[in-house]
C-alpha cells in the first residue's frame, strides 16, 4: 500500500517539476534560442549542411576566398573545415565569416 502510494506522490512530483521548469524556460526565452541552434545544428548534420556563403579573409582584412552552396562546417581553436562539390577545404589561422543564405 505504501510503495503506491509513494509511486504515485513520485509521479506527480517528476510532472510538476517538468512542467515547472518548462515554464521557467519560456518565461525567461533563454532556452529557446539555444535549442533553435541545437535544432539547426542537427538538421545541418543530417542533410549535409546548409545553404550558406563562407568568406575567408587574411587577418589584415583581404579577402581570399568566396564559396557558396550548402556547406556543413567543422571548426575549432586553430582551423575551419567544411566541404562543397566533393571537395574538402581547410582554412587554418585565418578569419572565416559564415552567412547562413
Amino acid at each position: 500500500m505504501r510503495t503506491e502510494k509513494f509511486k504515485k506522490w513520485l509521479a506527480v512530483s517528476l510532472i510538476a517539476v517538468i512542467i515547472v521548469t518548462f515554464g521557467c524556460m519560456m518565461m525567461t526565452g533563454c532556452s529557446c534560442a539555444s535549442i533553435e541552434r541545437s535544432c539547426k545544428t542537427c538538421k545541418s548534420e543530417m542533410t549535409g549542411g546548409l545553404d550558406r556563403t563562407v568568406n575567408v579573409y587574411s587577418y589584415d582584412g583581404t579577402l581570399i576566398a568566396s564559396y557558396s552552396g550548402k556547406i556543413d562546417i567543422e571548426e575549432n581553436d586553430t582551423k575551419v573545415l567544411f566541404e562543397l562539390d566533393g571537395k574538402r577545404y581547410v582554412y587554418y589561422n585565418a578569419i572565416v565569416e559564415v552567412i547562413e543564405n
